[in-house]
């Protein structure tokens, strides 16, 4: 079994990308992990590198910004590949299946010339898919039943 379940923040902006050819969304982005021990009284973290693929790597890159909480579940995967000066170098990297936002970014959308944060998408009554994706379902708090 190789399932990865990692709560972390970006530690910079993610990185989209389409592969060529078949023009599909990429973004890679790394997150640091606090470490359950502290050594000495410092906070330790280890920083993963995360792949996202398809409408969700899309998403990640439009909603997500260097310093927010992100969720991840995936798979461990390895992989090598010849550098330029010949090297072979391996790289073991998290292939998410599964992103949760924890905390929206602060990346700004236009909307009929008035911008709009992130963190204000649940709040905005003038919902355009065209601009959010069609992954972004907005939620009408009055229709909730508890």
């Amino acid at each position: 079994m190789n399932k990865v379940v990692l709560i972390g923040r970006l530690t910079k902006d993610p990185e989209l990308r389409f592969t060529p050819g078949m023009g599909k969304a990429v973004t890679t982005f790394t997150i640091a992990v606090d470490r359950r021990f502290t050594r000495d009284g410092q906070r330790e973290a280890d920083f993963i590198p995360i792949v996202v693929w398809g409408k969700q790597a899309e998403s990640t890159a439009n909603y997500m910004s260097k310093g927010k909480l992100i969720g991840i579940s995936g798979r461990i995967q390895t992989r090598s590949y010849e550098s330029r000066d010949g090297i072979r170098k391996y790289v073991t990297e998290v292939i998410a299946e599964e992103v949760q936002f924890l905390e929206w970014g602060q990346k700004s959308v236009r909307d009929n010339n008035t911008e709009v944060l992130s963190e204000d998408f649940g709040k905005n009554s003038n919902f355009n898919e065209d601009i959010y994706g069609e992954d972004i379902t907005p939620v009408d708090e009055g229709d909730i039943p508890f």
